[in-house]
């Protein structure tokens, strides 16, 4: 019985090798493997016949069976090598390759709007003096709130506005602590700007906890709130346009007295009402102010001899008014197809 079963293996074992062989392509040589070698292969059958031997003969069978798809295995291998290199020479006979065509164009963005932005404010007011101050984003608390008049008490100090680091420790809530390093380590008269990243606990179509500001402040001797409309007017109408307006809106910050917040005629539909306006012709730019003689203490300024003003906007609406960006989100979404437009 096993002469016969092994006799009937090796077979197989033939027929398979000659499948493999005369097999034309990757498809068929597969179709031959799965014939013989398969679950329900060839081989799979005999496998079923081992029942019918005995005790002794059915190890010896197991063997000559595991020898036999070895040997198939290899063979198929082979087979398959080289049908892959014969494939690969048909299709390279079959296309052809002109290497001086030019290659794809690579897909490629542009300057962030935001950084536009920032470099176009710097320029403008960088040409009545203004020059640029930087600061840390972790901030002692006494930089972000105490010296600038800011009280304990404050929503803004709230944990739902902003994010501590330790009881020390929070991450900038906006630039003004600029102005203080400044007052410390600068002696006036005084023309500086301050830009980078600001945090708070925000976020919305409108809103972001991670977004920018920019601060200027001034400070010299007998300065008033005719010199800080005079500024924001001529940088407004060097930013939109020269037919713009400038308005002034009471308001109150701690570190400013009196406080303002500045308007602008709309850059788009010039005063006329669109929806960039919600149709009331004015847009909101941001907030400013004569800088509180606390702050200028604070700093060691005597604020009997020097005066100053401060304003403040945020670069990402200054961006939207600019280009009609609808959701702040996109402008940390690093998606080509948006900064393309800003080649």
């Amino acid at each position: 019985m096993l002469k016969e079963q092994v006799e009937r293996l090796k077979r197989v074992e033939e027929e398979a090798t000659e499948a493999f062989v005369e097999a034309l392509s990757s498809r068929q040589l597969y179709e031959a493997k799965v014939k013989f070698l398969g679950k329900q292969g060839a081989f799979a059958e005999l496998m079923k016949l081992m029942g019918r031997l005995s005790a002794e003969e059915k190890p010896q069978f197991g063997k000559e069976v595991n020898l036999s798809k070895q040997r198939l295995e290899g063979r198929y291998q082979e087979a398959e090598l080289k049908l892959k290199k014969q494939e690969m020479e048909e299709r390279l006979a079959r296309e052809s390759l002109d290497l001086t065509l030019p290659g794809p164009e690579p897909l490629g963005g542009a300057r962030h709007p935001l950084s536009l932005v920032i470099n176009e404010v710097v320029e403008i007011l960088a040409k009545i003096g203004y020059s640029v101050r930087l600061g840390p984003q972790i901030e002692g608390d006494w930089f972000n709130f105490e010296a600038l008049n800011i009280p304990p008490d404050h929503p803004s100090r709230d944990l739902q506005d902003t994010f501590y680091i330790d009881s020390n420790h929070v991450l900038r809530t906006h630039t003004s602590p600029v102005q203080i390093h400044t007052l410390l380590n600068e002696k006036p008269p005084l023309r500086v700007l301050a830009p980078g990243s600001v945090f708070r606990c925000d976020s919305d179509v409108s809103h972001s906890p991670n977004f920018h500001q920019i601060e200027g402040m001034l400070l010299d001797k007998k300065v008033s709130m005719a010199d800080l409309k005079g500024t924001l007017a001529f940088f407004i109408k060097e930013l939109f346009g020269s037919s713009l307006k400038v308005r002034f809106r009471p308001s109150f910050f701690p570190f400013t007295e009196p406080s303002a917040e500045f308007d602008c005629s709309c850059p788009i539909c010039k005063g006329k009402g669109c929806r960039m306006c919600k149709n009331s012709g004015w847009v909101e730019i941001g907030g400013c102010g004569l800088i509180n003689p606390k702050v200028l203490m604070h700093a060691g300024v005597d604020p009997k001899q020097w005066q100053g003003f401060a304003f403040g906007f945020g670069i990402e609406r200054m961006a939207i008014i600019k280009y009609g960006v609808e959701d702040i989100r996109l402008f940390n979404e690093n998606d080509i197809r948006f900064l393309r437009q800003f080649e």
